[in-house]
């Protein structure tokens, strides 16, 4: 009859090479999380963030009086935030169902971003003098192509640059704002954060399933090395020798 011990080695050689890869995996990951700068990953030394300012030499009507001259009903209304677009300064109406800009100073709406307009936003967000390589629409129907826009405003331009870090910069069309940019450090980190969390669809769910799975079998492994440790230690003996 074969000894617990024969089937503790058993069990523990044949998870840890099921496993092995994924613990190889989960320590890439995390030397790579822990080597990088994370403001880098973002790609924040690439933008040059709009800036907030109001002047104060701008004639604004009040939120009210913007509304009203939009046509919009106030009930209607969400949020409402004063910001600047394209050197325009506008309120930022969100509804039950849409976002529409109004002119700050006429109180006139102001159509969504053109694709024109949105290529020279991202000429101005991204700080490298770089041209532009390509420019896509982006909707629910085609959102799966953009992945790395996943959770973002839709709809929105992708703005493609011809530069070494391979940058895309996300313009939203309906809110006239800088959303996201992601260039190729980014790509990495995203691809082995998605392995590490073992999440490979949505790439948040630090709960699913496949991951809880493959930490009890890890723990399971490290559990039955200890245990063959314990058992095949000469020392171990030696002092259980002593005692009896």
């Amino acid at each position: 009859m074969k000894s617990p011990q024969y089937y503790i080695r058993k069990t523990h050689r044949y998870l840890g090479l099921f496993i092995g890869i994924q613990f190889m995996l989960w320590v890439l990951g995390g030397l790579y999380f822990s080597w990088t700068n994370i403001d880098k990953i973002h790609g924040d030394h690439l933008v040059n963030f709009p800036n907030p300012n109001i002047s104060l030499t701008d004639s604004l009507l009040s939120p009210n009086v913007a509304i009203l001259k939009a046509r919009l009903h106030p009930e209607k209304v969400k949020s409402l935030n004063l910001t600047r677009v394209l050197d325009q300064m506008v309120y930022q109406v969100e509804t039950e169902s849409s976002i529409i800009l109004i002119n700050a100073q006429t109180g006139s709406i102001r159509p969504p971003l053109s694709q024109s307009e949105a290529a020279d936003f991202a000429k101005k967000i991204f700080k490298p003098k770089s041209e532009i390589s390509s420019i896509e629409y982006i909707t629910k129907d085609n959102l799966q192509d953009h992945y790395q826009y996943r959770g973002g405003t839709l709809p929105a331009w992708a703005i493609s640059f011809k530069h070494p870090s391979n940058s895309v910069v996300y313009i939203s069309s309906e809110k006239g704002s800088f959303e996201k940019i992601r260039n190729k450090q980014w790509r990495l980190y995203d691809f082995l954060w998605m392995v590490h969390i073992m999440d490979y669809q949505t790439r948040d769910n630090l709960n699913n399933w496949l991951l809880r799975g493959f930490s009890i079998l890890g723990l399971t492994t490290v559990l039955s090395g200890f245990t063959l440790f314990y058992q095949s230690s000469r020392t171990i003996r030696n002092i259980k020798n002593k005692d009896l």
